[in-house]
């Protein structure tokens, strides 16, 4: 178990299976490949990822091991109570964000967390298998188990998001609460293969993904893997921004603040 190099922490959570070249971050509920990680850390395309690696390049990947640490089974994230959203800072951090406090009290909760004896709490966003996608101004994360949400409402066409707040970004300006139509979240690109039983099942898929390397990967990905369906790039009408969510608030600034835990309570 190592010291994450995509955040600060202090208890390593950080789980690395040279074997079979994968990562995951407990402490983020995400994972993948080495190779997605060097394009991930490095800011780079695959070719170059690729060329890093062969180089050694994976080495200076700052992994920080602890002897003493033993490997975890569970994320050190606990969550201890989900209600309505009500808090002034969360409902302001929607707005800042362009989102309808409306449309996110429709599909989101407010979640109180624990990460050991510290307390925080977020908007949180349910996966299919339990788990929450949580964020706040100070913190993208999520709690284990990590996974896909879908909402099925039996149509043949399929809505595909990478993230939850593109999805609260769409409905808003839908003016919609919730999704009318088939609609999947993937809540990382690298649940991409999670996706697919439940969007195989549709004859058209309008991708909203990032306007990045890790999305026009994924968007490859999925017409590579259903060459039956009809996947249209969405991002198009958003190409000049990062996601369809910073579409609605292009006057934002980039923050480079350090991620931290979330908001203490």
């Amino acid at each position: 178990m190592f010291l994450s190099p995509l955040r600060k922490e202090r208890t390593p959570s950080f789980s690395v299976r040279y074997d079979k070249g994968l990562w995951y971050d407990f402490g983020l509920g995400e994972g993948g490949t080495l190779l997605q990680l060097v394009m991930r850390l490095e800011g780079c395309g695959m070719a170059e990822a690729i060329r890093r690696l062969r180089k050694g390049a994976a080495d200076e990947v700052s992994f920080q091991p602890l002897p003493t640490a033993s490997p975890r089974e569970d994320s050190p994230l606990r969550i201890l109570s989900v209600g309505e959203i009500r808090h002034p800072a969360l409902i302001g951090y929607l707005r800042e964000r362009g989102i309808a406090p409306a449309v996110a009290g429709a599909l989101c909760r407010e979640v109180h967390y624990a990460v050991g004896e510290r307390r925080f709490f977020a908007i949180g966003f349910r996966n299919d298998a339990g788990g929450w996608e949580l964020r706040s101004p100070q913190f993208k994360g999520s709690s284990a188990p990590k996974s896909i949400t879908t909402f099925d409402r039996h149509g043949d066409t399929a809505l595909l998001f990478e993230g939850f707040f593109d999805l609260l970004s769409y409905l808003t300006l839908q003016h919609k609460a919730t999704p009318t139509a088939d609609t999947a979240v993937l809540n990382s690109v690298v649940n991409l293969p999670r996706a697919l039983p439940f969007l195989a099942r549709h004859t058209t898929i309008h991708a909203f993904l990032d306007n990045d390397e890790a999305g026009r990967l994924t968007l490859e990905r999925l017409r590579s893997a259903l060459p039956g369906a009809t996947v249209i790039d969405r991002a198009e009408s958003y190409r000049a921004h990062k996601d369809l969510n910073e579409s609605l608030r292009p006057s934002a600034k980039v923050s480079r603040t350090p991620r931290r835990r979330g908001r203490k309570l």
